[in-house]
């Protein structure tokens, strides 16, 4: 690699997202700015940030390597995240949230749904969760970065780290919301180009999109015997139906990230930076666009890793990511297979799209872990002064400090797992009640907080002592009892949200229709809802 040129291309890089942390500082000057960046966000630049925020290095290094194990069948996963995550989230839910929200006068997920319910224990506990659950997923995106980072300039992993970690929490303590935005812009536009040029020129070494996939769909036989046992059926093709893997590719990876995005509070908060529902429209075909290029990419060229390693090494991408003794690693696909096929300025290029990938997500995720710690639970019970400024960047100090120690002590293999349970919590938890809130006027307080707490209790439990992957990381099962997971199969590895989910929606309705004569919400939730029902007239009729 060519280290001139990486540092004129990195000081540039860092010298553009200082100057756009600076500019979000400046206009940073009350707790609106500060939460959701004033409002009035032009509609292209909340389409790049809601898109870069929700693509990841986990997406492009944690999916793009499960992609190089399980093969284009994670396409599937594209698609659903572009018909969920763009066009029915921008659509069905962000339209309302932002007109609800603006109703309301909240500036955040968690108080946008204590509002909504006039219920400030929902508004804790929502904040809670995502304060506890989330540095589980920016810790995913950090080693995704940082994975790349030791790859391509044979960087020590701790200290990789350490400069992903430091530089996000840099612009985002400053700048608030209006700041990650900004910077959102610059990261979106890089790991775009990144991206789009990462697959022609992978096609182009591997010999035209025909004959790169034909070889790809010709290696069927040098399928694993372990993996072919649980359905693998090779890498161009769908693992076998009602196998471990296909239930572990479609109801993990693909449904429990594909609907879990409707409730991520990072992305929901993005909907309130809009100043009307036209701007959102505005903004659906660009995330489209983006999406469909983030994902389609990594997904593609991490299945086709197959054919490049095994043309040059006679291994398959995992079994190359263990050359010199290491231990086979899922995370380190994707670096591995940039660093060895790919031209040096693409490295470079590559490097900056992960960490713009990474930068984008973990201010997102520093940003709102800031703002449930002190504004939802500190802020929400001293009220709204002068200090919640101060307290949100004291919270971001706190974020920080725990993703590291995460990053550091995860497995390896470890991104694409920890993504999606993030998902799987959020969609469990909130999905629900998130969507009554916006449609159903007969959701009752007690029964969207008994949905709220009982899908947590049930996803968790499921987790640490049923679903396999995840029990055997976490360990509590084998140190209470002696056994990695306490259920046999087909449970072990059908993913806790294809329970918790219907769980989460049966008591949400069920309780609400037995509460209805008894709890308070059946008067102020209708109010809420008419108030909501003018403010879209109103706009109508502008």
């Amino acid at each position: 690699m060519d280290s001139t040129l990486l540092y004129a291309m990195a000081i540039l890089y860092l010298g553009a997202t200082v100057y756009l942390g600076y500019l979000g500082y400046r206009h940073t000057r009350s707790a609106k700015d500060y939460m959701i960046a004033g409002g009035n966000i032009h509609p292209f630049l909340m389409a790049m940030a809601y898109g870069s925020t929700f693509i990841s290095t986990s997406a492009i290094v944690g999916f793009g390597g499960a992609a190089g194990v399980y093969g284009l069948s994670l396409l599937w996963l594209t698609v659903c995240t572009i018909l969920v995550g763009v066009f029915i989230a921008f659509m069905f839910y962000g339209v309302k949230t932002r007109k609800m929200a603006h109703s309301l006068g909240v500036h955040s997920f968690p108080e946008f749904l204590g509002a909504r319910f006039q219920s400030p224990f929902i508004r804790r506990f929502s904040a809670v969760v995502i304060s506890i659950s989330m540095p589980l997923y920016a810790a995913a995106v950090m080693i995704g970065g940082a994975r790349y980072m030791e790859q391509a300039l044979a960087m020590n992993y701790q200290t990789a780290l350490l400069i992903f970690a430091v530089i996000v929490m840099a612009y985002v303590f400053f700048g608030g919301l209006r700041g990650v935005i900004y910077n959102d812009a610059l990261q979106s536009s890089i790991m775009f180009f990144g991206m789009v040029t990462l697959l022609i020129l992978t096609y182009k070494q591997l010999g035209g999109i025909t004959v790169a996939h034909e070889k790809l769909h010709s290696m069927v036989d040098l399928v694993p015997a372990a993996l072919a046992e649980k359905g693998h059926m090779g890498w161009a093709s769908m693992p076998q139906f009602g196998s471990e893997i296909w239930w572990f590719v479609m109801s993990t990876l693909v449904l429990g990230v594909g609907i879990g995005v409707l409730a991520q509070p990072q992305l929901a908060v993005r909907y309130m930076t809009v100043s009307s529902s036209k701007e959102i429209y505005r903004a659906m075909g660009v995330g489209g666009v983006f999406i469909l290029f983030m994902t389609g990419t990594a997904f593609t060229v991490g299945a086709l890793s197959n054919v490049y390693f095994y043309e040059t090494t006679s291994q398959i991408a995992l079994s190359a990511t263990a050359a010199g003794g290491a231990a086979p690693n899922v995370d380190r696909i994707i670096p591995l297979f940039i660093t060895e096929a790919m031209p040096p300025w693409v490295m470079i290029v590559f490097l900056l799209s992960l960490l713009a990938a990474a930068m984008s997500t973990l201010s997102g995720q520093f940003h709102l872990i800031a703002t449930s710690l002190a504004y939802d639970l500190i802020a929400s019970r001293r009220g709204r002064g002068e200090k919640t400024l101060q307290w949100a960047r004291m919270g971001t100090i706190m974020a920080f400090v725990v993703t590291l120690l995460l990053a550091l002590q995860l497995p390896t293999s470890i991104i694409a797992i920890a993504t999606a349970l993030f998902f799987g919590l959020c969609a469990s938890a909130f999905l629900p009640m998130y969507t009554a809130a916006l449609y159903w006027s007969g959701v009752t307080r007690i029964g969207a907080a008994s949905s709220m707490v009982a899908a947590t209790i049930t996803y968790l439990f499921l987790v640490l002592f049923i679903h396999e992957k995840e029990a055997a990381i976490f360990g509590l099962s084998e140190l209470l009892f002696g056994v990695t997971t306490l259920a046999s199969e087909p449970w072990t590895y059908i993913d806790p949200l294809v329970i918790s989910l219907p769980v989460s929606t049966f008591i949400l309705i069920l309780v609400s229709l037995l509460t209805k004569e008894t709890d308070s919400t059946i008067q102020t939730g209708p109010a809420v809802i008419r108030a909501f029902q003018q403010e879209s007239m109103i706009h109508k009729k502008e």
